[in-house]
């Protein structure tokens, strides 16, 4: 059986690190896609492990090779999903999940129609706001950029398949889980060739 891509979008600062680590520790077969980025680390990100760091001239490079999925600039940088990873784990079976802007969603939406599309919002605009502060990670400038981008991105939920609204981060986890479970038990994904003919073995047409 083939995997299954999860693409997880939202407004910067809405929690959705927080909810896809404690799912890859729940749920097995779970893999997160490392995405390129051209913004310098912040502090006690790992290349490899949170994002390929790498600089522009050889993300460029990658644009130009085909390597991404899907890629945007984003507050200032460059954000890219590479496709190898994304395609050998699907093919292994395993369920991938995509932490990407919302541009990025929207362009793997447009070439890969069998993903499933989760949204991400804040309870409101103001909890964002505070959320963004209290993270303490941006410049103003950035901050400002940032804040201004979530309001088309939160324009852009309807086209999700799936909306959590993030007031409470357990509540919101175990949403997660269930769809990422239920989906992984469509009817599409697991009735094989193989499944309907040991299904209906030994029973004699009438």
């Amino acid at each position: 059986m083939k995997g299954t891509l999860f693409v997880v979008s939202g407004p910067s600062g809405v929690g959705k690190t927080s909810i896809i680590n404690s799912i890859i520790d729940k749920i097995d077969n779970v893999v997160f896609s490392v995405s390129c980025t051209t913004r310098p680390p912040r502090p006690g990100e790992v290349d490899g492990v949170d994002y390929f760091f790498v600089t522009e001239e050889k993300f460029l490079e990658m644009v130009q090779n085909s390597e991404f999925l899907e890629w945007a600039k984003v507050h200032g940088n460059l954000y890219g999903t590479p496709k190898k990873f994304v395609f050998e784990n699907i093919d292994k079976g395993n369920k991938i999940i995509l932490d990407i802007d919302v541009q990025g969603a929207l362009q793997v939406k447009k070439n890969y129609d069998d993903a499933v599309f989760i949204f991400v919002a804040p309870p409101s605009y103001q909890v964002l706001k505070d959320r963004l502060l209290k993270r303490g990670t941006e410049s103003p400038e950035a901050l400002l950029k940032r804040l201004n981008n979530a309001k088309w991105e939160l324009s852009k939920m309807i086209e999700f398949d799936y909306l959590i609204v993030n007031d409470d981060l357990e509540k919101s986890i175990q949403i997660m889980k269930s769809i990422i479970i239920g989906e992984s038990y469509r009817t599409k994904r697991v009735l094989t060739e193989e499944l309907i003919k040991n299904l209906f073995k030994g029973v004699s047409d009438r």
